[in-house]
């Protein structure tokens, strides 16, 4: 009887690979982080093959470290940095050019070019998405045309795209060798390429874009068997596929419309389950498949995306030397009784959710002589909540439903004092689940389902526990006040790229 199920976890700036009991509390784990290639400014990439062998490596190392034997496992689901973009050659799994990041802002140009006809959101009602350097549609499109010989060889069917799910999928179940290639819902709801209705490929979206169907993966449930593991997991069903945030809703066990979560990573990203119809935002949130279960009608959700929150830290840590640790920013923050007046927008990719400026670029404002590091450093830290909070007020007002409390995960959600601030700018409870790593637990949930080694959503549910809860503590005249601030500042960054 099998005791295990596993995730891998690509996430943007490492991979993990995690093992889960049945009562979803996490026996074993490894992670590696891989390198950031920034080319040009605005330029994001990945060495996916770098990507692949970091994958290889952090399976054998948690299953040696842990010393579980691969037929303890029931299954393995994969979870990915989603809209970042890989095409590479069908016979020598040899990528053609490095991985294209969502952070990467090269394809505005094609992204203007398309929205002259119609403006930014003249695909919404189809996709879900407005037209934005985020996704990954523009990104492939961008390889075929600059890449030399790529085009030719997608037309004939040579070359294969995928999101790093698919990647690391057709890797996992032999490569060149009769590797699966498929994806799921959600990553293919990151394209620009798939119709929300029908859940396939969308034959006008790929002639505006010019991409042949021929290098797309099958688009498959977010829960079933795709194919069976070689290697280290020799055998084992690979079974689960869900982009990052999605997988984070499902760890979260969000399985009833009006459930909300919000995952504080790289970026920031809350996704509101909306039921079994996709709900079109009016206020700058994206529509997005939440998952699919098996042969179950597919689950939508409105999703409120931020570029930069935990890499702001890791900016100040890396590119300033501010901080020698991440971990390091909340006691340097609490030096200080407030922001000093000061406000950090961190648009370093333009702006996600919800304007959705890719001319916007990064601002502090308010600075004077009397601020100091600590200041910096807080008001680093209040900019995720902040940013956050615009979401949330977009959410509430697409959805008419008024948010209770908000269910947190993701690395910085043990810097106590961002929670606190989250929870006294959003005037709501802000609820930490005991296994915060959702991510991973999404997808090792989605694949045990698949297999039997769950029966159902609900005894996902009854491992859903949780850890600490902050309650809003900030007087209503001054957390209005420091909004409003908040607002004006962000209007500072606006239309700075000519």
């Amino acid at each position: 009887m099998a005791k295990y199920s596993v995730a891998i976890d690509q996430g943007t700036t490492s991979t993990r690979f995690m093992i889960f009991d049945h009562a979803g509390q996490v026996v074993g784990i490894d992670q590696k982080e891989h390198e950031q290639i920034f080319p040009k400014p605005g330029w994001v990439e990945h060495d996916a093959n770098e990507i692949w062998t970091r994958t290889q490596e952090v399976i054998a190392g948690a299953l040696k470290k842990g010393n579980i034997s691969t037929k303890d496992i029931a299954a393995v689901g994969i979870t990915n940095q989603r809209e970042t973009t890989v095409v590479w050659e069908k016979a020598t799994g040899k990528p053609v050019y490095n991985a294209i990041v969502w952070q990467d802002t090269r394809t505005d140009q094609i992204c203007n070019e398309l929205a002259k006809d119609g403006g930014q959101d003249r695909f919404r009602t189809k996709v879900g998405l407005p037209l934005a350097t985020y996704f990954s549609g523009p990104k492939v499109k961008w390889i075929l045309d600059n890449v030399d010989g790529v085009r030719a060889k997608a037309e004939k069917g040579e070359v294969l795209f995928g999101n790093i799910d698919a990647w690391v999928i057709w890797n996992l179940t032999g490569g060149p060798k009769g590797g699966v290639h498929v994806t799921d819902v959600s990553n293919a709801s990151r394209t620009m390429l798939m119709n929300l209705e029908t859940l396939d490929w969308d034959a006008d979206m790929l002639k505006v874009m010019d991409i042949p169907r021929a290098m797309l993966p099958a688009i498959k449930a977010s829960s079933e068997v795709y194919g069976y593991a070689v290697g280290a997991l020799e055998g084992i069903a690979v079974a689960g596929d869900l982009g990052d945030q999605q997988a984070a809703l499902f760890g979260q066990t969000c399985f009833s419309a009006g459930e909300a979560k919000n995952t504080y990573g790289t970026g920031c990203f809350m996704l509101l389950n909306t039921g079994t119809k996709p709900v079109q935002s009016k206020n700058g949130l994206l529509t997005t498949l939440g998952y699919k279960i098996g042969s179950e009608p597919a689950v939508y959700c409105l999703e409120g995306s931020i570029a930069i929150t935990g890499a702001l830290v890791q900016w100040l840590r890396d590119n300033l030397q501010m901080i020698e640790k991440s971990t390091d920013i909340e006691p340097l923050a609490r030096t200080v009784e407030d922001n000093g007046g000061i406000y950090f927008v961190p648009a370093f990719s333009g702006l996600f959710a919800p304007y959705w400026k890719s001319d916007a670029r990064g601002a502090i404002v308010g600075m004077t002589r009397y601020v100091t590091r600590g200041h910096i450093a807080r008001a680093a830290l209040e900019a995720t909540a902040f940013q956050t909070r615009e979401v949330l007020d977009a959410m509430n007002k697409d959805s008419g439903v008024d948010l209770t409390a908000l269910k947190v995960d993701g690395g910085m959600v043990y810097d106590e004092l961002l929670m606190q601030f989250q929870s006294d700018i959003l005037g709501v409870p802000v609820v930490r689940p005991q296994v915060a790593e959702t991510t991973a637990l999404g997808a090792a949930y989605a694949a045990g389902l698949a297999v039997g080694f769950w029966t159902s959503v609900e005894d996902l549910r009854t491992n859903w526990a949780k850890d600490k809860e902050w309650k809003p503590q900030m007087d209503a005249t001054l957390r209005d006040k420091e909004y409003k601030n908040w607002k004006k500042a962000v209007t500072r960054t606006f239309d700075w790229v000519e």
